[in-house]
């Protein structure tokens, strides 16, 4: 499946919106494998506080990562149970914890504009430029950025 599209306007991508601490961001849809919600997390013991652990996934085991940990935003405390979104890289899984699942959006990539020179800097190395939308700022994720930190951790 791809996430790009070609119309009369031009090309359009496809992103899965989540929220993290209040901000929208959006995951490339060719880059999602599935979103589900994480149950016995194991934690890794000598880990980053980013890896919030891992767990078993039908089978498949997932390193699963917590994006306010990866975006230093302080633990969320609202109670109500945080999602995960399952994507791949270079054939390992991965769950990127967040604290709510969005919709699909189609847009037009006319509209992606460069990293604000205002964004915060946690936000823009994650980041892979933003959307304008009603009212608010999407951040485009880079999840080859997000996952950077994976292998330097499990390595060590």
């Amino acid at each position: 499946m791809t996430d790009k599209t070609q119309t009369t306007e031009g090309a359009v991508s496809e992103y899965v919106t989540a929220m993290i601490g209040g901000q929208l961001f959006g995951l490339p849809i060719s880059r999602v494998q599935d979103v589900f919600m994480p149950e016995r997390l194991t934690r890794v013991p000598l880990s980053s506080s980013e890896i919030a652990g891992v767990l078993n996934l039908r089978g498949r085991i997932v390193t699963v990562v917590d994006m306010r940990a990866r975006l230093g935003l302080p633990k969320n405390d609202d109670g109500k149970p945080p999602m995960a979104v399952g994507v791949d890289l270079r054939g390992e899984s991965y769950g990127l914890l967040i604290d709510q699942i969005g919709e699909v959006l189609k847009l037009n990539d006319d509209g992606r504009e460069e990293n604000p020179v205002n964004l915060d800097p946690r936000m823009a190395k994650l980041a892979g430029g933003v959307h304008r939308l009603d009212g608010q700022l999407m951040v485009v994720l880079d999840v080859d950025r997000v996952l950077e930190i994976v292998p330097d951790l499990l390595a060590a």
